[in-house]
């Protein structure tokens, strides 16, 4: 079964992270406004050939949200519920795809920073048992090498489509940032700019990781369902999504 990935475009703003001469880190400029863009994929090949195009694109990032209504794409927020005279413009689905973002790890003195597969294989021992023998595509985000530990994002392809609420929870006792979980929150897939005399210890910031499984064999939707007790409803309360919620590793 194939799936998209919703892609999207500020024009004029830049969405990696620019690394002064001084060792200075600064932030991605603040966008309102996007352009949408679908992409077919069919697995993880499709997406690391993506992520390299979009490696070129300083404007560009990912949502896991599907775009709601395709006549309204360029130029609108990232809005799941109305805000005003603006409608919604995005819409959560389950995913094939999954990006994982770890920041918090440590790396051990043995392994180089710019040795992207061994730090990814690091980063790929602190998930859940079924992710272990699955295929990934390693991304060093913005601070890898420029911030302690290892800064990592992991792509991989599931057995199942799967939601964010499964992924929480599932993924709960693991160090990933579960914002990127949310389908209106920014995948940053920009590599930083890097302004002349910056260090930058990498050479690439892509790399497959190999694997004796081409998917992660995703449990039964029962065993990835949270148990609570029921409560009352509160009513229905619409919520402008437009702030950028994402790990900004």
């Amino acid at each position: 079964m194939s799936d998209t990935v919703t892609v999207l475009r500020a024009r004029g703003r830049r969405l990696g992270k620019r690394i002064r001469a001084d060792g200075t880190i600064e932030a991605y400029d603040n966008a309102r406004s996007f352009d949408l863009i679908e992409i077919a994929v069919a697995g993880l090949d499709d997406i690391q050939e993506l992520l390299r195009r979009l490696e070129r694109c300083r404007n560009c990032g990912i949502v896991r949200g599907a775009i709601s209504d395709p006549a309204r794409t360029r130029g609108v927020r990232r809005l799941l519920y109305p805000d005003g005279a603006d409608q919604p413009t995005l819409r959560e689905v389950p995913r094939r795809w999954l990006a994982l973002d770890i920041d918090t790890l440590p790396r051990p003195e043995w392994i180089a920073i710019d040795d992207l597969v061994s730090c990814g294989r690091l980063a790929i021992e602190t998930l859940p048992t079924e992710y272990r023998r699955a295929r990934f595509i390693v991304q060093a985000t913005g601070g890898h090498g420029l911030k302690p530990g290892v800064r990592m994002r992991l792509w991989c392809w599931l057995s199942r489509a799967v939601g964010g609420g499964e992924l929480k929870h599932w993924l709960r006792r693991s160090p990933v940032d579960p914002s990127v979980f949310g389908p209106a929150n920014i995948i940053y897939t920009a590599p930083p700019v890097i302004e002349p005399g910056a260090f930058d210890p990498l050479t690439t910031r892509l790399e497959p990781v190999p694997g004796h499984e081409g998917e992660v064999l995703v449990p039964a939707p029962e065993q990835l369902r949270r148990h609570r007790p029921c409560r009352p409803s509160v009513g229905n309360r619409a919520i402008g999504m437009t702030s950028v919620g994402s790990s900004n590793s």
